[in-house]
């Protein structure tokens, strides 16, 4: 694939904001990191931020820019209503929300309806095109993702569209158990990560009972100095990472599981799967970027 005009790609979070001037074959030029997430921006202030940043960027000409995440929820420049699935390239370019028409968009994030009773609804922004980016790059069509973080998403994919995800609150339930809990007297957050104990929490996680039973251990661990204070952070952290997978098929898969995030975050899903036995590959922060490069080439041949 190859652009037909300069493209900036923006990522807006909630507490950071990175953006990347990328090449005529989505090659990153330049790239630059702010901790102006959204939370920090005063309303109606966000196109100031933007041209502050990224004002330079935008003076080349027939400049486009596509921003993902955050900046297009209920708390952010502006509400870009979500896309729903089953969504490819195709819909999400029919749903971005132009802030200058033909020149700088947001892109809409995806809902989908659950298939339990309540067809509960649930919601990404910016993971689609972390999603996208990592089709792209592995040359797969129909893949499982899992993007780790404080709101982990599963996600299927089938004939390059998002069919169906959920989402697991497994990164803000760490937070709460490490911080706001009786757990958090145990711990020593700072600990060097142990492997061992981290497998130990998952392969708990895979027992009969409930999380609840199971997250109380933690502390029982540590009063009876079966694990110490940095043992039982890691341990911890598999029992949670562990539940979360404790509720996927993954017994029958063949198919690699896709990894998208961070690689602290990455590396404890990719032991908790190995340990399961479960094959996966892992794909980094660049896949941002060629999700949007890869969204700017599908809707300007349309």
């Amino acid at each position: 694939m190859n652009a037909t005009r300069p493209l900036i790609g923006i990522d807006w979070g909630t507490t950071s904001l990175r953006g990347a001037r990328l090449g005529a074959s989505g090659q990153v030029l330049e790239s630059r990191e702010f901790p102006r997430g959204i939370l920090s921006v005063p309303p109606g202030q966000f196109e100031a931020v933007f041209h502050e940043l990224f004002g330079d960027w935008m003076q080349a000409p027939d400049a486009l820019c596509l921003i993902s995440g955050m900046a297009g929820s209920r708390q952010g420049w502006q509400e870009a209503p979500y896309c729903p699935c089953p969504a490819g390239f195709a819909e999400l370019g029919q749903h971005l929300l132009w802030l200058q028409t033909g020149r700088i968009a947001l892109v809409p994030g995806l809902s989908c309806l659950g298939a339990d009773a309540l067809n509960t609804p649930d919601v990404m922004r910016g993971e689609e095109v972390q999603i996208f980016g990592a089709l792209q790059m592995t040359g797969c069509d129909s893949a499982t993702l899992v993007l780790p973080g404080t709101h982990s998403k599963w996600v299927q994919v089938q004939g390059g569209r998002v069919v169906q995800f959920q989402t697991f609150m497994t990164g803000e339930v760490f937070a709460l158990m490490s911080h706001h809990s009786i757990l958090g007297k145990t711990l020593d957050l700072q600990g060097a990560f142990d492997e061992a104990a981290f497998l130990q929490g998952v392969d708990q996680s895979q027992l009969a009972g409930s999380i609840l039973h199971h997250l109380f251990a933690v502390r029982t661990l540590g009063l009876f100095e079966r694990l110490s204070p940095a043992q039982l952070t890691s341990y911890l952290s598999g029992l949670l990472i562990g539940e979360e997978l404790r509720h996927q098929a993954l017994s029958s898969r063949t198919a690699p599981v896709i990894l998208i995030g961070n690689q602290a975050l990455t590396l404890r899903y990719t032991l908790a799967l190995q340990y399961l036995k479960v094959p996966c590959q892992s794909r980094g922060a660049e896949a941002t970027w060629a999700g949007l490069f890869a969204l700017a080439c599908s809707f300007a041949t349309t």
